[in-house]
């Protein structure tokens, strides 16, 4: 692979893993307070069709953005209410979500197109033109580098930002360190005064609303701006097997996207007839090392001493 095809598979990498950040860093506040939301993709789907739809008709991205992190807050609003409240099932709850996220996307997808013009849903020139690479004067014109590091569309960086934010927040404030007790020892954590219900609720929703972001970078920015059905296209399951990957640290979730990124472009870069492999291997790839990952996981001895210890588990507060 020459240089010029190698720095071009990095920044796919990068591009094709965007979706992950989101998904992940997510999925990690909700596991946080013990929380194990399935709904990932159901949340993303939701965030991709209000997005996609909001950019639509409005013209501008920041209302894209905005209306995507609401629909995937109001899909983890649901689950919080099923779960939290009402002590719900968390992993029945977070499959219907998937079930209802998928479902309720794909209706309004087919809404829409039988009241477009031609049959067809494609975002305005305005609003492409504002998720156009950001150009970074002086940085961005650097060699190598500036196209490595400084070249990529505004949900790049808002990824990146999230991720950093979400440890900052989880390991360096007093909050974050709480929200941490409350997925070891909820009852503990009560005892202690923390606010259980209030965290769990606020961490739940912020989840949804980062989970949201991402399912409008799936139809905005890799469906390159055109509506199409089941667009985020599974990517909310592998975002749940990444936070094993990534040890349930948002910044970890950094790389552990950009891997899984690279798997699916590869395909685009090995170089044709050098093997006799099918392409649809590669297109099963990611979802074969996500497998590959999660058997792993559950075979080791040592869980790793970061799962929330009381991840999955719905807590009864006369039960403390």
């Amino acid at each position: 692979m020459s240089g010029d095809i190698l720095i071009k598979f990095l920044v796919a990498a990068v591009l094709a893993g965007t979706p992950f950040l989101f998904g992940t860093v997510g999925e990690i506040l909700s596991e946080k307070v013990g929380h194990l939301n399935l709904g990932v993709e159901g949340m993303m789907s939701l965030g991709a069709c209000a997005g996609f739809m909001a950019g639509y008709l409005s013209d501008n991205f920041l209302v894209a953005i905005l209306a995507s992190a609401a629909a995937g807050m109001f899909g983890a609003l649901i689950y919080g209410v099923l779960t939290v409240t009402f002590m719900a099932n968390q992993n029945v709850t977070g499959l219907t979500m998937t079930i209802f996220g998928v479902g309720l996307s794909n209706f309004i997808g087919v809404f829409m197109l039988e009241r477009s013009e031609g049959g067809t849903l494609k975002l305005p020139e305005t609003i492409t033109a504002q998720m156009r690479n950001i150009n970074i004067p002086g940085l961005s014109d650097i060699p190598v580098v500036g196209e490595l590091l400084f070249s990529y569309n505004p949900f790049v960086y808002l990824g990146l930002v999230i991720a950093v934010l979400a440890s900052i927040y989880l390991y360096k404030t007093q909050v974050g360190l709480n929200v941490q007790a409350i997925g070891e020892n909820p009852g503990a954590a009560d005892a202690a005064g923390i606010e259980v219900t209030k965290w769990r609720y606020i961490n739940i929703l912020l989840s949804g609303a980062i989970c949201g972001i991402g399912g409008a970078y799936c139809s905005m920015i890799i469906n390159s701006g055109v509506w199409l059905r089941d667009s985020v296209a599974g990517l909310g399951w592998i975002s749940v097997a990444l936070v094993i990957f990534a040890s349930w640290k948002p910044v970890n979730v950094i790389y552990g996207s950009f891997i899984f990124g690279a798997l699916r472009v590869l395909k685009y870069y090995v170089p044709k007839n050098t093997y006799a492999i099918p392409t649809a291997f590669f297109d099963a790839l990611p979802f074969l090392i996500t497998a590959l990952v999660l058997v792993i996981s559950s075979m080791r001895k040592n869980k790793g001493g970061h799962i929330p210890a009381h991840l999955g588990m719905n807590y009864f507060r006369e039960e403390r």
